[in-house]
């Protein structure tokens, strides 16, 4: 399932981007090490090196992230509806994300800044969407 867009934006992606998000419209990979599942959840760890950057991937479950990296950091995401959002984080900062039957957003994450950046994510299980298949 992808996100529809909902202006041009894409047209400005390469190819290669392009191609990514409509190839991990499914992945529910939403850090770089899952460390942790229950019945009732996901604990995932997230780290970055500077330049690195986590592939598209789909959050469907209600969920928070954690900064973990001292000092925060800087981050880019391009999203399922073309925009493309830079952030700074602080260590410590936390966001709850959640989302009703059918709802879902896709993006991906670089690491913009000179450190490296982490977190960790909890997903709740179970939820008003399945979990996507791992």
């Amino acid at each position: 399932m992808m996100d529809a867009p909902v202006t041009d934006a894409f047209a400005a992606w390469p190819q290669w981007r392009r191609d990514e998000l409509a190839a991990n419209s499914e992945n529910g990979h939403v850090g770089t090490k899952l460390v942790a599942e229950t019945a009732r959840g996901r604990v995932w760890h997230l780290t970055l090196q500077p330049g690195e950057r986590l592939p598209f991937h789909r959050h469907v479950l209600d969920y928070f992230w954690t900064v973990t990296s001292p000092g925060g950091g800087r981050g880019r995401s391009h999203y399922g509806d073309g925009r493309i959002v830079e952030v700074e984080y602080a260590e410590g900062d936390t966001r709850h994300m959640f989302f009703a039957a059918g709802e879902s957003m896709i993006h991906d994450l670089e690491n913009t800044g000179s450190a490296p950046l982490s977190f960790v994510t909890v997903e709740y299980l179970p939820g008003a969407n399945a979990p996507l298949a791992l």
